[in-house]
């Protein structure tokens, strides 16, 4: 089965529609894919471009970008690694408002049973319960 990466301006075509020949052509390979013709994979980055892309430029409400980028994650097809840290994150940035790069961090150390951040931006870390700042 072939396999694509796919990146961040194929899904931004999608899902803002803002160009509509291109958002219907990444439609159709996000269908393709739905229907095993393919498989698609993408990085941790190209979710992280996606969700500062949606809420700097198009100006979306962070509850509204999660639901965007969780839609993304779940369609079978679609591979991405850290899925399951992704969607925790997406979870914390959304409703304890912080950064996405925080918050994926977040779950990234709790993944990895580290509770220590050394950090000079001890608001969006101090959000996590189980996360002891650090200031160096």
């Amino acid at each position: 089965m072939d396999s694509l990466f796919v990146d961040t301006n194929v899904f931004l075509r999608f899902l803002t529609g803002d160009d509509p020949t291109k958002a219907a052509r990444a439609e159709k390979l996000f269908r393709d894919a739905v229907h095993g013709k393919l498989r698609l994979t993408t990085s941790v980055l190209v979710i992280a471009e996606i969700v500062w892309t949606l809420e700097s430029f198009y100006r979306l409400e962070k509850t509204d970008i999660a639901d965007k980028v969780q839609k993304i994650l779940n369609t079978p097809g679609l591979e991405c690694a850290e899925t399951s840290v992704i969607l925790h994150a997406l979870e914390f940035y959304a409703g304890a408002n912080v950064d996405f790069i925080d918050a994926f961090h977040v779950f990234w150390l709790r993944q990895r049973s580290q509770t220590r951040v050394a950090t000079y931006d001890r608001k969006h870390f101090a959000r996590a319960a189980w996360i002891e700042v650090v200031e160096p």
